[in-house]
């Protein structure tokens, strides 16, 4: 299972398996404005037993968008050593 993510606009993300989408990422948002928190959340309702890996739940948060996706296996290219 390959997970890709395609930005739809600031904050915001499908997140794909094998190329179909199947999940959003989202970043929330506090009383103050934007949060560092991001939000996976799958677009259909399953039962545990047919969630994909690494779903345990329909939503899952995080501390920070690399965070997720790494918890995705999404591997992001080094700002530092790009081109």
């Amino acid at each position: 299972m390959t997970y890709t993510v395609e930005q739809l606009a600031p904050g915001s993300y499908d997140v794909l398996r094998d190329g179909v989408v199947m999940a959003a990422l989202v970043r929330l948002i506090s009383s103050s404005g934007l949060s560092d928190m991001w939000q996976i959340e799958l677009l259909d309702e399953m039962p545990a037993a047919q969630r994909p890996a690494p779903f345990t739940s329909q939503w899952r948060t995080f501390e920070s968008r690399p965070a997720a996706l790494e918890w995705l296996g999404i591997r992001e290219p080094d700002a530092k050593n790009a081109g």
